[in-house]
């Protein structure tokens, strides 16, 4: 088996470097019996992250690691990451360029634009965005800034999984929503190795690297999912399956209903705003596409809260 593109060091390094950058977010933990399972539940709250998702770790990473042009940064983006290189190229004093796809739900583009970047409207899906994002990069310089198929993401949002294992050395399986798969990725090489086991979560209209594990290399695959604004890539790329195939245990696939009914969970009984991607990973525990064992211990992560207000109203109305 190679190697996976990044390594424990690598992390410890990015963690170091954005250190008072990004916060370090809390672990609530539910205890044995949670949502009747026979599993020791707790939640990873990275949902309070600055500018609402674990993105901002991976854009903090990109720019205390390379060198700004004076054309700022770029980044193409269904929100999360938008809003991310936004607030951090703002706190750096950069410029940023931001592409996003029609399908970007406005409280997203309403972020991006609050911390202060350019924002552009670069095609109807995410791809579409990339490629304008692409453009704009050739013809003027700017410093792309990946959401998932760059080392310095990959590593910038592995500080993730190095802070949740301090926060709890006990953990045996951790459930993490996967879109592009750079989160994944990077939690991923934190536990390679150890004990805890990683499983991803996808929807099951937006399945990228469960496609590219079961094929034993990236594929393109359809989107069609409530979460597609944030877990909608068609495709993970090489980097994220290097990274993933030894060391995530499996994808378990979510349909749309789990993914809403954990919205309504997390809205009603933890007063925790969060979109559809953010919620995927408990759908997965209430829907039984995962199964703990009885005394398991398994953390949740609850990744992201740029949440149109309006259509969770609708889902816990």
């Amino acid at each position: 088996m190679s190697a996976s593109p990044v390594s424990r060091p690598m992390i410890e390094e990015a963690a170091g470097r954005i250190a008072g950058h990004a916060r370090i977010t809390p672990v609530m933990r539910l205890g044995t019996g949670a949502f009747g399972s026979p599993a020791d539940i707790s939640f990873k709250l990275e949902c309070l992250q600055h500018a609402g998702s674990f993105k901002t770790r991976g854009a903090f990473n990109n720019l205390l690691s390379l060198a700004v042009p004076a054309a700022g940064v770029s980044a193409a983006s269904g929100g999360n990451h938008g809003a991310a290189v936004a607030y951090a190229a703002m706190k750096r004093g950069v410029q940023a360029t931001i592409f996003v796809p029609e399908i970007s739900p406005a409280a997203k583009i309403e972020a991006i634009k609050r911390f202060g970047a350019d924002v552009v409207v670069g095609g109807a899906q995410y791809d579409d965005a990339q490629a304008a994002c692409d453009r704009f990069v050739a013809e003027t310089g700017a410093l792309k800034i990946h959401p998932f198929a760059a080392k310095e993401t990959i590593t910038g949002q592995g500080t993730l999984g190095r802070e949740w294992d301090l926060q709890e050395p006990d953990l045996d399986t951790v459930l993490v929503a996967v879109g592009g798969g750079g989160l994944i990725s990077g939690i991923a090489s934190w536990f390679a190795g150890s004990k805890v086991k990683v499983v991803g979560v996808e929807p099951e209209g937006s399945r990228a690297l469960q496609a590219a594990l079961e094929a034993k290399g990236p594929v393109e695959v359809k989107v069609a999912s409530v979460a597609a604004d944030s877990l909608g890539a068609r495709n993970v790329g090489q980097l994220v399956y290097d990274a993933t195939k030894g060391s995530v245990d499996h994808v378990a696939l979510v349909p749309d209903s789990a993914i809403t009914e954990a919205q309504g969970v997390l809205w009603r009984d933890f007063r925790l705003a969060v979109e559809p991607g953010g919620a995927a990973a408990l759908g997965a525990l209430l829907s039984g596409a995962y199964k703990p064992a009885a005394g398991e211990r398994l953390g949740v992560l609850v990744c992201g809260a740029n949440v149109d207000l309006t259509k969770l109203a609708t889902i816990v109305g």
